[in-house]
């Protein structure tokens, strides 16, 4: 039997179905949940994510990007930021700059230097208590960054909780 719901955007009957969602309710490019189920409303066009365990999956990204080879853009360093719900000005006061160039880093408009982004890691990792149990893990992962920003596409498998780079 076919499964049906109701489209968050039109109000419509709505399929569920299983695939591929870029995930831009994270408020980072490039993440795509991979095979999950999808509410799709044939009327508007519009597809909802069927999600279960959020913080877990926000966590898996936070692992995600604390570990990406490469230093952080600024999506990802707000997303972080985020996750230990600290505002501009804290963070900032934490990383020993100035308010407005965080704001810099964030919007892309500066780069973040490697010193200030494995600080900025370092800061997350002390602050979360789940990734503060596996800090040393996390942290030996540090020396892999390489000197340069690039942005890299995650793909996640929602069911096995795990992630890649693509």
């Amino acid at each position: 039997m076919k499964k049906a719901a109701r489209c968050s955007n039109c109000g419509s009957e709505a399929r569920i179905a299983r695939g591929d969602y870029q995930f831009n309710e994270s408020g980072l490019r490039g993440v795509v949940l991979r095979d999950i189920e999808l509410i799709k409303c044939g009327k508007c066009g519009n597809v909802d994510p069927v999600l279960f365990r959020v913080d877990e999956l926000m966590h898996l990204l936070a692992v995600a990007i604390l570990r990406k080879p490469y230093r952080l853009d600024g999506e990802e360093l707000r997303f972080l930021r985020k996750r230990i719900e600290l505002t501009q000005e804290e963070f900032a006061r934490l990383l020993h700059v100035d308010k407005t160039t965080l704001s810099k880093w964030e919007n892309n408009e500066d780069p973040i230097g490697i010193q200030s982004d494995l600080l900025a890691r370092t800061m997350v990792i002390s602050r979360d208590k789940r990734l503060e149990k596996r800090a040393a893990d996390h942290i030996r992962t540090f020396e892999k960054i390489a000197d340069r920003q690039k942005h890299v596409r995650v793909e996640v498998d929602a069911e096995k909780r795990e992630y890649e780079y693509a």
